[in-house]
């Protein structure tokens, strides 16, 4: 899960803009679960799709 929808429950803001203690605590709390996390979904896709064009282009020259 990232935390780029999450709302906090005591500031009512954004927990990845970290307005506040809990927000900054609980995003500390997932980046540590899941490195991953810090990555927003489009990062992601792209990072995806730049590993398909790498495999692409390496099936290819073969």
């Amino acid at each position: 899960m990232t935390s780029d929808r999450l709302v906090c429950a005591n500031c009512a803001g954004p927990v990845s803009e970290g307005r506040c203690a809990v927000c900054r605590a609980n995003r500390a709390r997932l980046q540590q679960e899941n490195p991953w996390s810090a990555l927003s979904p489009a990062a992601l896709i792209a990072l995806l799709v730049t590993l398909l064009a790498v495999v692409l282009v390496v099936e290819h020259a073969t």
